[in-house]
Formats: structure tokens, sequence, C-alpha cells
């Protein structure tokens, strides 16, 4: 979707891009300066490949400060992105043929993450009415004698949905009956919450800290997207085979992105309110004017930046030049090409019929995709009616 609206700004067509996975605001300026400053000060060579020490040291401090989590420096690694870590974690611990439960919606990557590894996937629906999240009757139902991992983000991207300590310890009850199955806890956008309480699951579940790995990283809370940071911590076994598999592949994130996320982890974090605040006003905007929608319905996420919108309202519909919306790739298209707005089709994060629409945008540009998705809702269901009325004639 974002080649297409690119394609499309190239032509000269305006286009509200809201396909986004970042925040548009810019990296906070004494991140900015720490990150000169390494420059400046020659901190330009290979470091270690889990990382520097004063960066792990701070990730450390910064695992007791907000989640409760004690773990020694070695426990700690640093990755290209939380991507990366994720990969890592996957790439050392998986077997041919061992199964990975990954409660859908979830981010695109996952699965292939998984067969790239040689795992399978086994996705698990995790229903609307149930805020998109994993329930523990489903976890149970999920788990064979082959599952090795369970993924869990929260909060969740695609649809904001955030586990609450109570949820995560209802589904840690679950795994204590299977002592096989290990967490990987994708806590990437934890500091985006509205009104509700953060937990990870070894705050839920300390019991499990040695079979769960804690991911996080600096580009959604830091707006360092392009600075490609990410860290884990978990059991010393599991880092140290993460910690050769990257020795044979990156050996270590950017060195001057380390020391700039030391000052993103260890500094003043005044900023973050200010970014969840926008965030917040976006994200209320977005959920009055797609509920206004016809065929339209979405619920009111409780963390990161995106709106997941149940498009099944407007699936058969006729578009105006005559095509039936099948799926929900295909309305996404439509607002593309005929309204110049650009959002993400609910498949590729393994959910039909949904789009996912990003608010990392101004109001202004909200408010003029918002007001052009209206407009598509109201031009097929107008065109639904004089197709309808066009076969009763006939």
């Amino acid at each position: 979707m974002t080649a297409a609206a690119a394609a499309l700004k190239e032509k000269g067509i305006d286009v509200i891009a809201l396909s986004q996975g970042e925040p548009d605001f810019d990296t906070p300026e004494p991140v900015q300066n720490a990150g000169i400053a390494a420059i400046r000060e020659g901190k330009t060579r290979y470091t270690p490949v889990a990382g520097v020490k004063p960066l792990r040291e701070a990730i450390r401090q910064k695992l007791i400060r907000d989640n409760s989590l004690d773990y020694d420096i070695d426990q700690i690694t640093v990755g290209c992105g939380a991507k990366q870590v994720v990969f890592n974690a996957l790439f050392a611990s998986l077997d041919p043929g061992d199964e990975v439960i990954v409660p859908t919606p979830c981010w695109v990557s996952y699965p292939d993450m998984v067969r790239l590894a040689g795992g399978e996937p086994v996705l698990v629906e995790c229903h609307e009415h149930f805020g998109f999240k994993l329930k523990p009757a489903d976890l149970e139902a999920a788990i064979t004698s082959r599952t090795k991992w369970l993924m869990l983000n929260s909060p969740n991207n695609p649809t904001g949905a955030v586990y609450s300590k109570a949820e995560l310890a209802a589904l840690a009850a679950v795994l204590r009956r299977h002592d096989r199955v290990h967490v990987l806890a994708d806590d990437i956008y934890e500091k985006l919450v509205y009104g509700v309480r953060f937990a990870t699951m070894v705050e839920a579940a300390p019991d499990l800290i040695d079979r769960t790995l804690t991911i996080n990283g600096v580009s959604k809370s830091s707006a360092m997207t392009g600075w490609r940071l990410g860290y884990g911590a978990g059991p010393i076994e599991l880092i140290k085979a993460m910690n050769t598999i990257q020795g044979q592949t990156s050996s270590h994130t950017s060195s001057i992105s380390q020391y700039a996320a030391i000052e993103a982890i260890g500094g003043n974090q005044n900023y973050i309110g200010d970014f969840v605040a926008d965030f917040e006003k976006r994200r209320d905007l977005v959920v009055e004017k797609i509920n206004e929608a016809q065929g339209l319905r979405c619920r009111t996420p409780d963390g990161a930046f995106y709106v997941f919108v149940n498009c099944a309202g407007v699936i058969g519909k006729v578009t105006p030049q005559g095509k039936v919306i099948e799926t929900d790739v295909d309305f996404a298209m439509f607002l593309l090409e005929q309204f110049g707005v650009a959002v993400v089709p609910g498949s590729g994060f393994m959910a039909s019929p949904y789009v996912r629409i990003s608010y990392a945008a101004t109001i202004e540009e909200l408010q003029r995709a918002c007001g052009r998705i209206l407009a598509a809702c109201e031009a097929v269901c107008e065109s639904e009616k004089t197709y309808e009325q066009s076969k009763a004639t006939a």
C-alpha cells in the first residue's frame, strides 16, 4: 500500500497515507544530541555483539523501574530493531516442526519469521467481541506436544488491544500446565497507552521469568524507527544463543544508535507524555468519524496508534465504477485509487474483513482523510442502491 500510494503521488495525485507504522514525530532533541555527541567523540567503531555495557545497564535499570523485572546485564541483548531480536529468538530456539502460537490479528512478520526459522505458526483467532485478545481456553486448545512459543504483542499491532495484568495472569495459569511453552512478549508499544495500565507477562507471572523473553525498543516510544534499535531480556542460555546468531549476521546495531538510545531509555522522557496526548486526540477523532461511516465500525483502541476497522458492511457492495468489493483488499484499493487514502488491508494481519488506519498523522490530514473515507462509503452505498434498483427493474 505504501508503494502504491507513493506511485500515485509521483503522478501528482493527492494521497493521504494512513498506512505508516511509525510515529510522525521527530526524534526528541536530547536523543538527537546524544547521537551527534557519539559521532564527535569517535564512538563509531565496532561494539560487542550484545551491545555496549552502558546501554545494557540503562535497559536493565529501565526494566527494574518500569516493569519490576530484574535481569543481569548478560541476560540483555541489543539488536537492529525489535524485529531482529524476535527473529534471533525464533532462529535460536526452533527445531523443524516446532509450533509457535500466534494470536491474530497479528503483526505481518510473525508467521513468516516462524516459517523462516523452521517452525510452524499456529494462528489463533482473537475475536473482535473479546477485544481482539487471546482467551485462556483458546490458548489451552492450541497447545500441543510441539508447541515451543506463545507470541504476545501488547499493545497490539494492528488492533491497539492492551492486555491487563489480570488477563496475562489468566494466560499464565494455562502456561503453568505446559512447562515446554515459552513466551515471547513483544512490548514495543509499551509507552503508548491511553487510560489503561501497561503490564508485561513476567510482571503478571514472575515465576515464568525463566521461560519468557521480553522484547522492547526505542522506535515507537522515542520516534527512532530509522535508528534501528531494539532489545530483549530473558534466560541466559537463550540470550547467548541469540548473540551467537547475531554475531554471524549483523554483528551489532549502529554504535551511534546505541549511544543515542542510552539517552532515550535512561534520560528525561517527558516528551512521551506529549506524544501520548497528541495520539489520544487523533485516536478519538478517527474513531468518532469512522463510526459515522456507512458500512464501517471500530472499537476504541487502548494503545499503539492504529484503529482496526471492521469493513464487513461494505463487502459485497458495488463501487460507482461497477466493481464488486469482494475483500478488504478491494476496499483498501478503492479508497486509494478513487479517494486518495492509503490504509492497510486486514488480511495482511491475518484478519478479514478489516483495514488498519494509522493515526500517526496530523489532525488536519486525519480530518481530510476521514472525510474522504465517509464519502467513499456513501458513494458505495448509493451505488449499491442504484444497482439493486436496476436489477429490480430488469
